[in-house]
């Protein structure tokens, strides 16, 4: 076993100017954000003048699930952002967005995740490699995974983020990814029953969620039967994984433990951070990675 502290190291149109007082001050492309953040639990390093001088839009929070952007520069509600997976020449493109519920379309800490997946793909000498994204968000995963070749399925229960993704796959000159949209656990059981394996598996799971249908998710109540289910959809020969979990005092020893049944020698745990331009580190979760081929 590995522990590893991960950020991603060549991210030019990203950058954590600072963070601190609850909140993070990031540029995505041209265009700079202030955002909540509940981990910033420390002081910022520049001043409150400072942030809004910079900023070209705050988030203002109205209810713990939702809020309003304020702009102080004029910026539109649309944008879009490059990143060159691993410096190489697949350059993945996102559409940006202000959305009510203070995200903006991509979570950059994930990008050496991408960079994981892709040499992992190239590396695995399977012609075509099955891959499978479980809370697949806006996609960056499964671009990744695209690219580099695999066979990929993108599963996420919300109908109008998968449409976010297949504008993120058109942007990115890529094709024929498989889109569904339903409950992750029942997804991951069913193709269980149904004795499907997979070369990759990606998990990103939120804290908290919903299903289409209404199904709860909460990740200490449900992450050991989904692990179950995702560690027997592994092919046995050649495969990797890589379980993220995002949650205030969730450690990465638990990530170990659930990982443990599949992991041999070749288990890496750790932490993702991003790295401010002035101050601060900011841990963004905790990981796991196996890999085995």
């Amino acid at each position: 076993m590995n522990i590893e502290l991960n950020t991603p190291q060549h991210f030019t149109d990203y950058e954590l100017i600072d963070v601190g007082d609850f909140e993070k001050l990031e540029r995505f492309g041209q265009y700079i954000t202030i955002r909540p953040e509940p981990q910033a639990v420390w002081e910022k390093t520049l001043s409150n003048v400072e942030w809004e001088k910079l900023a070209h839009v705050k988030f203002i929070p109205r209810s713990s699930s939702a809020g309003e952007w304020k702009k102080l520069k004029q910026m539109p509600d649309q944008w879009q952002i490059v990143y060159s997976i691993n410096k190489t020449d697949a350059a993945i493109k996102f559409r940006l967005g202000l959305t009510s519920f203070k995200h903006v379309g991509i979570f950059p800490e994930q990008a050496s995740n991408w960079d994981f997946i892709y040499n992992s793909i190239k590396q695995m000498n399977v012609a075509q490699p099955k891959v499978l994204n479980l809370f697949a968000y806006t996609g960056g995963a499964s671009l990744a995974a695209k690219a580099a070749g695999a066979d990929i399925t993108h599963v996420d229960s919300i109908k109008q983020v998968v449409t976010w993704s297949k504008e993120n796959m058109d942007l990115s000159n890529l094709s024929n990814i498989r889109w569904v949209v339903e409950d992750a656990l029942k997804f991951v059981k069913r193709e269980e029953k149904r004795g499907n394996k997979y070369n990759g598996i990606i998990l990103d799971p939120p804290a908290f969620g919903h299903g289409p249908n209404g199904e709860k998710w909460k990740l200490e109540d449900n992450i050991n039967e989904m692990m179950k289910g995702v560690l027997n959809l592994l092919d046995e020969e050649k495969h990797f994984l890589i379980l993220n979990a995002y949650s205030l005092g969730f450690s990465s020893l638990i990530i170990e433990n659930l990982l443990q049944p599949k992991a041999k020698n070749n288990l890496s745990i750790g932490e993702l951070f991003l790295k401010a331009k002035h101050g601060n580190v900011l841990p963004l979760g905790v990981f796991g990675r196996l890999k085995n081929f």
